[in-house]
């Protein structure tokens, strides 16, 4: 399997490096298990095994570095790149999100972000939609976003961390009145779009399962495998905050996805960091 990526917007509008989400892969998998840092013929090599060239990846990590996700470090004199501060402290957090994602409760409540910004800082507008969002706040009402309440303290952690505070209030509460949650829900969010991205999921990576669970994949198919699926499946805990179930569509194939997520990556990554960690020493 090669890699593929498709370029998304920044919060500044720039386009995101079309290579970028399988490098942030490699470094929130690898790197910080390796003192924060991959040096260039490592990640070159690690990027050449998922298809990808050497100019392309310079080119991303270019950009990267433009946006302080990644920083030039030299160490012994050798060249090779670190993760900002900034940029492993969201990892750290994205990791509860991906491979430990609550399913939220009716008895959990609900969670409101309310903000006003003034139109001459409309940056700050659109720098809280997109956090809220990538929470995976759905929107209530202009100025009104809503989650499951377990995501309260997770929510004021990001928007003090973006120095976003001063502008937001927060509260946690039930619904008590009117109408039916179900159909509440399904305005809130874009059930039909995570639909569409959990069974995506599942027709690409369903017959990797069944490959993978009749025949012991080498390391290099593994890495193969298992980065891609890994970059694909991280966006999908960001846009889905775990709503509970029986607000949910019957049968909602996002747990089937998670569930799919959980066995390959139970199978795939010893022995794709086994892969990785060969390429090290080309540092």
């Amino acid at each position: 399997m090669t890699a593929q990526t498709t370029p998304a917007t920044t919060v500044a509008g720039e386009r995101e490096p079309r290579h970028a989400p399988l490098i942030l892969t490699l470094y929130g998998l690898y790197a910080r298990g390796e003192h924060n840092w991959l040096s260039v013929a490592s990640l070159i090599g690690l990027m050449a095994d998922l298809g990808v060239e050497s100019r392309a990846v310079r080119s991303s990590v270019s950009r990267m570095k433009r946006r302080e996700v990644l920083r030039g470090e030299r160490r012994e004199g050798v060249a090779g790149y670190s993760l900002a501060a900034s940029t492993l402290h969201t990892l750290a957090e994205g990791d509860v999100r991906i491979f430990r994602q609550a399913r939220a409760s009716r008895e959990d409540g609900w969670v409101l972000v309310v903000f006003s910004v003034p139109e001459s800082e409309r940056e700050k507008r659109h720098a809280l939609r997109t956090a809220l969002t990538r929470l995976g706040f759905g929107t209530a009402a202009s100025g009104v976003w809503i989650a499951p309440g377990h995501l309260a303290d997770e929510a004021r952690r990001t928007l003090e961390r973006r120095e976003l505070s001063s502008y937001v209030d927060i509260f946690t509460g039930d619904h008590v009145a009117f109408g039916d949650p179900r159909q509440k829900v399904r305005s809130w969010w874009d059930l039909d779009e995570l639909t569409a991205m959990y069974a995506d999921f599942l027709h690409r990576y369903g017959p990797v399962l069944d490959a993978v669970t009749h025949r012991e994949p080498q390391p290099l198919e593994a890495f193969r495998t298992y980065v891609p699926m890994l970059t694909q499946w991280r966006r999908m805990p960001y846009r889905d905050p775990g709503l509970p179930l029986e607000l949910l569509p019957p049968e909602w194939n996002g747990v089937a996805a998670g569930e799919l997520f959980d066995r390959l990556h139970t199978l795939l990554s010893a022995p794709a960091a086994a892969h990785a960690a060969g390429v090290f020493p080309a540092r």
